[in-house]
């Protein structure tokens, strides 16, 4: 009889649990027995590891064998324990010396003839194992660039389950050339540089809405885009990253280990560093925007938006429900996924961009014979609730062709903007340090009136829109983030009147 430990780890949503891989040979019928929640893919890692371990030149132990994933009341899920449990079950049996499984967290998957495979979420897990004072980890060869994204892990590649074992002997391994060896060289080479980025200035006739772009950027505003086709709308959400700052190192790990647990993270980019940008179809279903599913938690596009932009384009044919199920991120900036197994937390912290054509038919303004009616009843699938949340909006026209020419010297790169957009920023965070808001968008009601307080001569349009019923109180603390938010671009300490008027303009859809 015997028993060794190694250790692996199990996702629930965003967050790594460490994982003790415990194997007991003991006597009775052949056999591998799992036990600890595992899933249905965990369940027949019984049958890959042993081909595994007889196809790697080893002995598969005679007799019953036990593995026990702990803690026992935490779902495991996946394929990412198999080098793991295989390592434990030759220990167990006295073919690895037990003393180097000590200090190594295992993930990998492993296919018949022996070899590792790539597995969904190893930034976070290795970010879990380090949190829980692990520093050594063995991945499969495709998962190195991505883990090694970590600077405190120490992390070995592994190409097969015959390299691990001959790296744990202290043999050579099957490559001759040790077994931590740098893979990076074995990574795809991406076009990505060579690629023109989208550019602000590609949207011509659209002042207005380029302005609004810009303002969103400066102080985390969702935009509502209206408009007949062709008018920019998507143009514009496309290009809103490309003035956005660039992801700090913190906000980087997170969006690529809400990737990689979604499987959307390209090898030649381990590391997302620009604002992400996602567009689901109108036939998404809420579980694909808000995230979900039966046995395995995924993230939704709300969390693969996260510090980046989300664009709902074609809104009103989105399912109402799947609409309002926007709320929630929208307002905590986190998504909450229960199930009867488990309960899962995504970020969800994005930068809200939904489009529209004025109607139904989808024609140009000339070529539309909708009556008002029918146009009203269209834009009516919208929520109040989730519009209350829009704090720009703007409708877009049809332009001709001397508009177009003529504002081509108007018209300002994404360069240009993006550096008004971190130089406003650079304000709003000096403004706001010592609290937990970063954006002038994040700041709630009561403490924008308490610690930042406006003066009387720009509050006067607000106060008389106010008495004629054209704004709510809600409303006018949407209308003053935004005012902020344009005292930033102008670099002044305050907004003034023109500020609060133009924000007015922005939030009620009537600026021009």
């Amino acid at each position: 009889m015997g028993l060794a430990r190694t250790r692996s780890t199990a996702l629930v949503g965003v967050e790594g649990h460490m994982v003790e891989v415990e194997a007991h040979l003991g006597d009775g019928p052949p056999g591998l027995t799992l036990v600890g929640l595992p899933d249905t893919a965990l369940r027949e890692a019984r049958d890959r590891i042993r081909a595994a371990v007889v196809n790697s030149g080893e002995h598969w132990p005679e007799g019953h064998i036990t593995v026990s994933l702990s803690p026992a009341s935490l779902p495991k899920r996946g394929s990412g324990f198999d080098l793991a449990i295989a390592a434990a079950i030759l220990a167990a049996s006295g073919a690895l010396p037990v003393e180097g499984l000590h200090d190594c967290v295992l993930l990998a998957e492993l296919g018949l003839d022996g070899r590792t495979r790539s597995v969904r979420g190893v930034l976070p897990a290795v970010l879990a194992g380090v949190r829980c004072g692990h520093t050594r980890f063995v991945v499969a060869g495709g998962d190195v660039a991505e883990a090694r994204l970590v600077p405190e892990a120490d992390v070995v590649a592994a190409r097969s389950l015959a390299e691990l074992l001959a790296w744990l002997r202290g043999l050579p391994t099957p490559e001759d050339d040790g077994l931590d060896h740098d893979l990076d060289d074995d990574l795809p080479t991406s076009d990505e540089e060579s690629r023109p980025r989208p550019d602000l200035a590609d949207v011509l006739g659209q002042p207005v809405a380029r302005r609004a772009v810009e303002i969103a950027a400066a102080g985390g505003h969702n935009v509502f885009l209206v408009g007949p086709p062709g008018t920019g709308k998507s143009l514009l959400a496309a290009r809103l990253p490309t003035v956005l700052p660039a992801l700090t190192k913190a906000q980087s790990l997170e969006t690529t280990a809400i990737h990689s647990i979604a499987g959307t993270l390209p090898r030649s980019t381990p590391l997302i560093t620009d604002p992400p940008f996602c567009d689901p179809h109108h036939t998404a279903t809420r579980a694909a925007i808000v995230g979900g599913g039966t046995s395995v938690l995924r993230p939704g596009y709300v969390s693969l938006a996260n510090n980046g932009v989300l664009f709902i384009d074609e809104a009103p044919e989105f399912g109402r429900g799947v609409l309002d199920s926007l709320r929630q991120p929208l307002e905590t900036g986190e998504v909450v996924v229960s199930r009867s197994a488990a309960t899962a937390r995504f970020p969800a912290r994005f930068l809200f961009v939904m489009a529209a054509n004025p109607c139904p038919c989808g024609k140009p303004a000339k070529g539309c014979a909708c009556p008002s009616p029918v146009r009203r009843r269209y834009l009516s699938r919208l929520s109040g609730p989730l519009l209350d949340r829009v704090d720009l909006k703007v409708e877009l026209y049809p332009v001709s062709r001397a508009e177009l020419l003529a504002d081509q010297a108007f018209a300002e790169s994404s360069s240009v903007v993006a550096e008004r957009v971190r130089q406003a920023r650079e304000r709003a965070a000096k403004r706001l340090s010592g609290t937990p808001w970063r954006t002038n968008a994040e700041i709630p009601g009561a403490e924008l009136r308490r610690r930042f307080p406006v003066g009387e001569e720009a509050l006067r349009v607000l106060a008389g829109a106010l008495e004629r019923g054209e704004i709510s109180a809600r409303g006018v603390d949407r209308v003053l983030r935004v005012s902020w938010s344009l005292a930033d671009l102008a670099g002044r300490s305050r907004p003034v009147a023109d500020d609060t008027g133009y924000a007015f303009a922005l939030w009620s859809g009537t600026a021009r």
